[in-house]
């Protein structure tokens, strides 16, 4: 079994042709494919991916289009239909790779493509990990991510440490981290010498955005839900300023084979606040899909 010391880089290709850059913990099954939320890269998952990887399974922690390490694609396609497209190419790739389904495990932007991919296209996953996403987001909470994502989008960061500081001032519940490491990887240096996120601006602001398909997307989705046939496990984080306990139990009505926890310490960001009770939620979930 490998640890974190032994996570492997990989590259798989999206419905684009995009390379999507992955970081791979683990050679057994089932295969857990973790995809993070607007805005950060596949480094929000290392804590959970390299634990899975060591319990024995294989855990897939990528970069999304137009995130961390990943293309940037030349027409800027970034819409929910655009990203569930991407994971149903994962889905595909893995299954030649490893000859076995896929657990994704999708945080906001992932859940929700996640999601779309599987309604859209039955039986493409083995079974769906929810993290603090269903298709009724609070319009606020929206506004309050997309706005600190924008804010600087432009102008950028002089310092890591300046950075930083706009995280602890938007995210003040959580402890401030002892090192920058880990905020490195989710910025990139430009020729100017200022730091800016590590994701594409027309992610937000381009003509196929993530919001040119937003509407629809709450509109039909809901609908499809009693089409949901796989394994499904929501993780809400009890904070959440996005996902209410109210939007949470609608989806379990609609779903009534899911399986639901509250993560009493979290807000939006579950694995990054409250990592450990995370994983252990996780872990549970995929030991019972063999």
């Amino acid at each position: 079994m490998r640890g974190a010391a032994d996570r492997q880089r990989a590259v798989f290709t999206g419905a684009g042709g995009d390379r999507l850059v992955a970081d791979v913990f683990g050679d057994g099954s089932p295969v857990c494919l973790f995809l993070h939320g607007g805005g950060q890269t596949r480094h929000s998952w290392q804590s959970s991916a390299a634990r899975l990887g060591a319990a024995g399974y294989r855990a897939i922690a990528i970069d999304q289009r137009g995130h961390g390490e990943s293309d940037w694609p030349e027409n800027g396609a970034y819409s929910f239909s655009d990203y569930a497209a991407d994971v149903s190419a994962l889905a595909a790739a893995i299954r030649q790779e490893t000859g076995h389904g896929t657990i994704a495990v999708g945080a906001s932007l992932g859940g929700l493509a996640s999601l779309l991919c599987e309604v859209t296209r039955p039986g493409t996953l083995q079974a769906l990990v929810l993290v603090d996403v269903v298709p009724w987001m609070e319009p606020s909470g929206v506004e309050k991510i997309q706005g600190f994502m924008g804010a600087r989008i432009e102008e950028g960061f002089g310092t890591l440490e300046e950075a930083a500081e706009a995280i602890a001032a938007y995210m003040p519940h959580r402890p401030k981290p002892k090192s920058l490491d880990g905020l490195r990887k989710n910025l990139r240096l430009d020729a100017d010498g200022r730091y800016r996120w590590h994701w594409d601006p027309r992610f937000l602001s381009g003509p196929r955005s993530i919001n040119s398909d937003r509407d629809r997307f709450a509109h039909d989705i809901p609908a499809a839900l009693k089409t949901l046939t796989c394994p499904v496990l929501l993780v809400r984080g009890a904070r959440s300023e996005l996902i209410t306990k109210a939007a949470a139990e609608r989806f379990l009505q609609h779903v009534p084979h899911a399986e639901y926890v509250d993560v009493t310490d979290a807000g939006h960001m579950v694995a990054g606040d409250s990592n450990d009770v995370f994983s252990d939620v996780v872990e549970r979930f995929v030991l019972t899909l063999g």
